[in-house]
């Protein structure tokens, strides 16, 4: 699919089904041929350390085998399989669900967790009431994202994305669940090189064993080593050419 077959308000023509099989379908056997990478390797460790030491009752969504929160005492809900069982052997507890529909009670959580998620699902509104719904009064929120739905490219499709959003409507669908940005930063590891995103998506559809090696032990090692330290802002105001950002919210007091 191209940039040309988004819908009117655009958003790519793709059913909820039609997703999820497909999310399911890529993400199962990339996990499955994937190695877990401890939270503390990621440049979101500082800012995640700082909060996770002021709360006790914790959720990540959809963390793959790429986690953020302390795989102790933290609650991790996936759609795969393979991911929940690789999190489970390294003493995580985990659930088997989706953001649409999680098995929680009301208030739940004091820090809620949801990278690379919203963008996946045509629900954006039902997933993030699910999200506002098991976060307790005051409760702190990270959720990264895409932004722009110009800047589409054949990456997003390739992993399964729905759709990008536009800065102001990231910030109203937040503000409408409750949800106020505190700060925000320049995020992702996506390779800038077109060409490069375009020969590992050929490999791993072509030559997925010989990929997957390289991914393991040169690409994923080489990304984590040199991700700079983020820089966040006071609230949210993305400056020209930012297609991704990290948000860290909070949710309003009763």
């Amino acid at each position: 699919m191209s940039i040309a077959s988004f819908t009117s308000e655009g958003t790519p023509a793709r059913t909820d089904a039609d997703l999820i099989a497909g999310n399911k379908r890529f993400y199962d056997a990339l996990w499955a041929d994937a190695q877990l990478c401890a939270p503390e390797r990621f440049n979101t460790w500082p800012l995640v350390a700082e909060l996770a030491a002021r709360t006790t009752r914790r959720l990540e969504v959809a963390p793959g085998l790429r986690p953020r929160l302390p795989l102790a005492d933290t609650q991790f809900v996936d759609l795969s399989r393979p991911a929940l069982a690789e999190l489970r052997r390294a003493g995580a507890r985990v659930a088997n669900a989706m953001i649409g529909a999680l098995p929680f009670r009301d208030g739940s959580f004091d820090f809620v967790c949801a990278f690379d998620i919203l963008e996946h699902v045509v629900d954006d509104e039902g997933a993030l009431g699910e999200l506002a719904r098991v976060a307790a009064p005051g409760a702190s929120l990270l959720l990264s994202t895409p932004l722009h739905p110009e800047a589409w490219t054949a990456f997003d499709d390739f992993v399964g994305h729905y759709r990008r959003y536009e800065p102001d409507a990231i910030r109203d669908l937040l503000a409408r669940h409750g949800f106020t940005i505190e700060r925000s930063a320049v995020y992702g590891m996506q390779p800038k090189s077109s060409k490069l995103l375009d020969l590992g998506q050929y490999f791993l559809t072509h030559h997925r064993a010989r990929a997957m090696w390289w991914y393991n032990r040169v690409f994923m090692p080489l990304g984590m080593r040199f991700q700079k330290p983020l820089d966040f802002q006071p609230g949210f105001d993305p400056a020209p050419g930012v297609d991704e950002v990290l948000l860290v919210c909070r949710k309003a007091d009763a």
